[in-house]
């Protein structure tokens, strides 16, 4: 019965910048991006008939020659960073082999979107593979235990949703160096229930320090055998950073997941930190996804950290999970029933905050 509340950075550009500042991570720690999600271009593409156009290949060529290959989401598009893709202010963009077309970048705050048809019909989504990244030191009983009791649920709306679905889940449980064990990998099964006892199995304990061994659960989940034709998830569910030497290594992977086009679905856990929450958040963002976090709603466990986030709406963590994943699958973003939702926070409307007047002078 855990409750939770999500955002989406990509949507909130304004206020992504305002929090990027406010918290000066990006600058103590090197190693971290600096994402620009005011500063976007957004590759779309369709088929003849007007759907959206998943698993496209997206090449980009800069200026020096240099070319970047990312491939569609469900919804037909890909997210390109100007600033944390270096990106030249003019670009020659193709779509599933269509003919190059020269795009110029935004050079400060601004979106620009490219379309493409292709021929033929769009391909349909038929397959889902969904990647639990867990953290199982001694602080994550609660959120382990909420994951041993509500995966059946959540698989269950999924296929009711869409009965056509072939899903397949695949898991990595972390801890830290000197525990137990460090990761521990589960390949991706189609079997329910072989993953319901492969997470049965697990226990929280381990840890003794804030920091854990977040990069390298995610280069195990990066290594996956991920099909190229699934939508793909990844569900990070964790309440501490890597350690500061290795937050390079764990934004290395986080890149590596979103030329998969893994999208990371990070879940705050109870007290999640301002570094945590940062990396978490980027990933998010990098990949065309969404950040959840716990909150104190259910009383369920210990306080949980509230985040720098203006507007949200708090629902039971089972449906949110649901609702982000099945908004992955079919390719548009699906809100809450108006019956679950338990709490609003700030000035909420479909996953935009309304800002007031003031906000660019008071957060310049």
């Amino acid at each position: 019965m855990l409750t939770a509340g999500e955002h989406d950075d990509l949507l909130n550009p304004e206020l992504y910048a305002s929090y990027v500042r406010r918290s000066g991570l990006g600058q103590q720690v090197k190693a971290l991006p600096v994402l620009d999600t005011a500063r976007l271009l957004t590759v779309a593409v369709e088929d003849a008939s007007g759907r959206p156009a998943p698993f496209v290949p997206v090449e980009l060529r800069c200026s020096d020659g240099n070319s970047l290959t990312l491939t569609t989401q469900a919804d037909g598009t890909v997210a390109f960073f100007p600033g944390l893709d270096r990106l030249s202010t003019s670009v020659r963009i193709r779509a599933g082999g269509s003919d190059w077309r020269v795009v110029d970048v935004p050079r400060t705050a601004g979106k620009a979107r490219v379309g493409f048809t292709i021929e033929g019909a769009a391909a349909k989504v038929t397959r889902l593979d969904l990647a639990l990244v867990v953290d199982v030191t001694g602080s994550m009983s609660d959120e382990l235990q909420f994951l041993q009791a509500e995966l059946d649920s959540i698989v269950a709306s999924l296929n009711q949703r869409h009965p056509e679905l072939d899903i397949r889940i695949g898991m990595t449980f972390y801890r830290d160096q000197g525990d137990e064990f460090v990761t521990r990998t589960f390949p991706f099964t189609g079997d329910g229930a072989t993953a319901r006892g492969n997470l049965g199995r697990q226990f929280a304990g381990g840890g003794g320090d804030y920091e854990e061994a977040m990069q390298d659960a995610l280069v195990r989940a990066a290594g996956l055998e991920w099909r190229r034709d699934a939508v793909k998830t990844l569900v990070l569910v964790a309440d501490a950073p890597p350690h500061a030497e290795d937050v390079p290594r764990a934004w290395l992977a986080a890149e590596h997941l979103r030329a998969q086009r893994v999208q990371v679905v990070p879940v705050g856990a109870s007290g999640v930190g301002d570094l945590a929450e940062y990396v978490m958040r980027a990933m998010a963002a990098a990949t065309q996804s969404r950040y959840a976090f716990l909150t104190d709603d259910s009383g369920i466990g210990d306080p949980h950290a509230p985040p720098a986030i203006d507007c949200y709406l708090v629902t039971r963590l089972d449906k949110l999970l649901t609702r982000i994943i099945d908004s992955q699958i079919s390719g548009r973003r699906i809100e809450p029933e108006k019956a679950d939702v338990i709490r609003s926070v700030g000035r909420y409307d479909a996953g935009k905050c309304i800002l007031p007047p003031d906000f660019g002078r008071e957060n310049g």
